[in-house]
């Protein structure tokens, strides 16, 4: 067995493991209204989570050679970004504010426009707030999902 089929397999197994601990957490969670959202995601995760670990498992997915050096230092400014939203962001600063900072700043990172010119930075912000907006009416409107909240919003 060639190693990255066992790293793709391993992978899978851990990618499964988390999806079911997800799932477990949405189904078991109180109040159970607010766990809706959750529990349709959680499923979804969950079901491709085992086709991923079966496909695995049988050898039917092609498996890659992995992540480049290049590639990891080309993705890694907005893993990072995303770890401070997540565990710090979030919760200081309330769900909308953070993820709009956040996804401003990955825009940033990865937008080629000029960095010095303010055009560039007002379409960035503008980009945000149009999606902030749709997330907005999402899960505060049509899914009536209880956000986390902070000390803006």
């Amino acid at each position: 067995m060639k190693a990255s089929i066992a790293e793709h397999r391993i992978a899978s197994g851990g990618i499964l493991l988390v999806a079911a601990i997800v799932a477990y957490i949405s189904f078991t969670g109180e109040p159970a209204s607010a766990f809706l959202f959750p529990r349709i995601i959680a499923t979804v995760m969950l079901a491709l989570a085992v086709w991923n670990f079966i496909r695995a498992v049988t050898g039917v997915s092609k498996v890659g050679d992995g992540v480049s050096p290049s590639l990891a230092k080309t993705i890694a400014p907005g893993i990072l970004i995303v770890l401070v939203y997540i565990f710090f962001m979030a919760k200081l600063f309330g769900f909308y504010v953070s993820s709009f900072a956040a996804f401003v700043t990955i825009y940033a990172v990865y937008d080629p426009a000029s960095h010095t010119e303010i055009k560039s930075w007002i379409k960035r912000a503008l980009t945000a707030l149009v999606f902030m907006a749709i997330i907005y009416g999402l899960f505060s409107i049509l899914l009536k999902v209880q956000t986390p909240r902070g000390m803006f919003f």
